[in-house]
């Protein structure tokens, strides 16, 4: 797992290419580790997953073929996932070439995701004689409706960038060879904003998975509330009546 940061931005690069990026228990805690150390930085702003011509073809088939029921439930396979979700900071997927199993899993987990014109989508898992285990028969439906999720989980087939776009499994299709400048400039302009309601734009779109709709707008109500008692909210406006670039010191 390689990492650098460049303007706020942290990039976490997955490095297995002769196993097309396959995850095993060493890539799952580094993007565990990487992640936390993010959530601590505050230089760090956004945080990029990526990795070479395929962003990961899935879980490391020796890992789960060794697996019984009580070491698979004791092992860290979730950590990273809940990792992502966890990180108050927004994450961006870059996603080229397969993205399947618990690699297409990954990929859900984050706030954004941008795909390669060449990507490609799946839970093939079913055709192993088991099923997703970090998240593919949740969050497919989160962004794409259980039509396709149920397609997705039971057929265990693929699905190319274009009809995940249409879907709207991801949020950006862009050619291959744009794909990491394109996330990049992206994660800069992100950056760039006040980094409390970043964080609090997390906070809320997280809220919804797990309260009722009126639930979820009165938390939203409350979230805005508590900014406007911030130095960034009282900048921001400040800034604009001032017609300047607005200068965040997230507090």
């Amino acid at each position: 797992m390689a990492s650098a940061v460049v303007d706020g931005v942290l990039t976490l690069t997955i490095e297995r290419p002769e196993a097309r990026n396959a995850l095993n228990p060493a890539i799952l805690s580094a993007l565990a580790e990487g992640m936390g150390a993010a959530a601590l930085e505050p230089s760090v702003r956004v945080v990029v997953v990526a990795a070479g011509a395929d962003f990961s073809a899935g879980a490391d088939i020796d890992v789960i073929a060794g697996h019984n029921p009580a070491s698979y439930l004791a092992s860290t396979t979730r950590r990273a996932f809940d990792a992502i979700r966890a990180c108050e900071k927004p994450v961006i997927a870059a996603v080229s070439g397969y993205c399947l199993g618990g690699g297409c899993e990954l990929a859900l987990a984050c706030d954004i995701v941008i795909a390669a014109d060449d990507a490609l989508f799946g839970q093939p898992e079913i055709n192993l004689g088991i099923i997703p285990g970090a998240g593919g028969t949740q969050l497919w439906r989160e962004r794409a409706g259980a039509g396709l999720q149920a397609v997705a989980a039971f057929e265990g087939g693929m699905i190319d960038a274009f009809a995940a776009r249409r879907a709207g499994l991801v949020d950006a299709v862009v050619p291959a060879e744009a794909l990491l400048a394109h996330v990049r400039r992206r994660a800069r302009a992100i950056a760039g904003k006040a980094p409390l309601a970043t964080a609090t734009v997390k906070a809320a779109l997280r809220a919804r998975g797990r309260m009722a709709l009126d639930a979820a707008l009165a938390h939203e109500v409350a979230l805005m509330a508590g900014l406007l008692a911030t130095e960034d909210a009282k900048e921001g406006t400040r800034a604009f009546l001032e017609k300047r670039a607005p200068r965040y010191g997230g507090r």
